[in-house]
């Protein structure tokens, strides 16, 4: 089954909004998640279970970068590219 980029998006973009109390609005495709104080270290670790989780994915530790996991167009990306 492929997921669409939007699709991944969606799905974690309603996870940062019930988890931070911020309407899904107002996380946006390049919001960074850490610059804007959604998430800190604890949230990122439960951020990362969530996507694991619900993408049937694990995380390497050499791929919890930023450049990873900073926007949900990032992270769409990373999806994708594990899924494949």
């Amino acid at each position: 089954m492929e997921l669409k980029k939007t699709e991944i998006k969606d799905k974690i973009r309603l996870y940062i909004a019930e988890e931070t109390y911020t309407s899904p609005d107002q996380v946006k495709d390049e919001t960074k998640i850490f610059d804007e104080g959604l998430f800190d270290s604890m949230g990122f670790i439960l951020l990362i279970n969530f996507i694991e989780e619900t993408f049937s994915i694990k995380a390497k530790d050499s791929e919890l970068l930023d450049s990873n996991f900073e926007t949900l167009n990032a992270m769409a990306e990373y999806i994708t590219r594990k899924v494949a």
